[in-house]
């Protein structure tokens, strides 16, 4: 999606970075973040098991809460923090690729260098 929307300079799966984006463009500090629906507990596609529902309510609870800590963690340090739900990826490529555009045109013109 990023090749073909004609971005350049990120990196995959960035690990030495807070939280570990599954992309980031350093130099501009923005994290990108893909939130799987299961995992995340999507408002829209999330269904809760049936078994052992006290484990995946849980489970979910504490991804959602890490999310915001890492999230915030990487804002009070600088970075442009970007999450998308794994179900827009295929349903709405062209406005994620504008918002990516946007955070990375902002934190340009702000100087910040990585």
């Amino acid at each position: 999606m990023m090749i073909r929307g004609g971005l350049k300079g990120w990196k995959v799966c960035a690990s030495e970075i807070e939280g570990r984006p599954d992309f980031a463009f350093a130099a501009e500090r923005v994290a990108i973040f893909v939130d799987g629906c299961h995992w995340h507990g999507c408002p829209k596609c999330y269904r809760a098991p049936a078994s052992n529902a006290a484990y995946w309510s849980t489970k979910v609870s504490r991804n959602r809460s890490r999310d915001k800590i890492v999230s915030s963690k990487l804002r009070r340090s600088g970075w442009r923090v970007l999450r998308f739900w794994e179900h827009e990826l295929r349903a709405s490529s062209k406005r994620i690729i504008s918002r990516i555009v946007e955070a990375l045109e902002a934190s340009q013109g702000r100087g910040v260098e990585g």
